[in-house]
């Protein structure tokens, strides 16, 4: 029994670490100098209703990536990723390709291509979500997930604040900008106690061609920590003038282009529980909102999951989806076994 309890707490110390390293720029970090390979493979099995009233089944993969990341003397890391999914638009594609100059705990500057520095769940490692898929409402807000551009980023007061400050092309990954503006992007967290995180997201930028393009984003986050138990919650709104886009999240939902202002918000709470027996069950409520100006439009997701942790390196998510559309709801619930290695 002790050992099982010892292999919890590390199970779970483990997943927390690895929170913790997505709040930088890259999903890995480098064992040691030199070139060091890493990735992982998320193989699954998707059962869906479908609006006519039938049903989607399907093996996919929802994620398969390697990389290169390393060390080199003196003060200066490298990382660069590709997903090689063919079930997601345009893969073969380069997913992360940046350098961090680090020899401050307090002042890092990176530069290339790496996750925008908005959102908690964003910014959480796709290898160390708890759920199967990001919110809806993260997907659409805090997109472009990735971007082209150059940030600073440092830990303060014994690491209890982590500030990232960028400027970034806003537009799709991999391509050039299409205006000559930049867009600011920018998170801070703030740890009062060791079990609590509180934070918050601003952005504000011209996209598109067309000067009144301008989209703005704010977000609030928290995280609370009680021995084996976790609680995550987060809000985001945004703004957007002239014409805007939806999709381009992590899920690959291609992007589209819409014309006139929206102005759009929603929130997720999700709460999980590391049992002795290294199985996690998850519960996640998600609401999105994409015009506010129509009533009784808000999407929501109840997720019931389940992850078991067989080692460090492999786990098994299992999640029901129960999906619904305001006034409109449609048959488009999901059922999602998901494996995960990482190597």
């Amino acid at each position: 029994m002790r050992k099982n309890k010892i292999r919890v707490a590390l199970l779970f110390v483990a997943s927390l670490f690895a929170l913790q390293v997505a709040n930088g720029q890259g999903c890995m970090e480098a064992s040691s100098e030199g070139v060091n390979i890493a990735g992982y493979l998320q193989p699954q099995w998707e059962y869906a209703q479908t609006t006519d009233g039938g049903n989607s089944n399907s093996f996919t993969f929802n994620r398969a990536r390697l990389g290169v990341l390393g060390n080199i003397p003196y003060d200066i890391s490298y990382y660069l990723m590709v997903d090689f999914s063919r079930f997601k638009p345009g893969s073969p594609y380069v997913l992360d390709a940046f350098i961090t100059y680090n020899r401050f705990d307090w002042l890092n500057a990176s530069v290339g291509q790496f996750k925008s520095p908005l959102s908690l769940e964003q910014n959480t490692a796709c290898q160390s979500l708890h759920t199967v898929y990001r919110s809806k409402v993260v997907n659409e807000l805090a997109a472009p997930q990735r971007d082209l551009g150059v940030m600073l980023s440092g830990k303060l007061m014994d690491a209890r604040i982590n500030y990232y400050i960028a400027f970034m092309n806003d537009y799709k990954m991999g391509f050039k900008d299409e205006n000559k503006e930049k867009s600011l992007k920018s998170r801070l967290t703030f740890s009062p106690i060791e079990q609590l995180q509180v934070g918050g997201s601003f952005a504000y930028g011209m996209t598109g061609p067309e000067s009144d393009n301008t989209k703005t984003r704010l977000g609030g986050e928290l995280q609370l920590t009680l021995g084996n138990f976790l609680l995550q919650g987060e809000y985001l709104w945004g703004d957007d003038t002239g014409d805007y886009t939806t999709g381009g999240g992590c899920d690959g939902t291609p992007i589209e282009y819409h014309t006139g202002g929206v102005t759009r918000n929603g929130y997720f709470v999700q709460a999980m529980y590391m049992t002795e027996w290294s199985i996690q069950p998850v519960l996640k409520y998600e609401a999105y909102d994409s015009d506010v100006s129509i009533d009784n439009n808000t999407e929501t997701v109840l997720t019931y999951g389940m992850n078991y942790f067989m080692n460090d390196w492999t786990r098994l998510q299992l999640n029901y989806r129960y999906r619904a559309e305001g006034d409109d709801e449609v048959p488009n619930d999901q059922f999602v076994i998901q494996a995960q290695v990482i190597f």
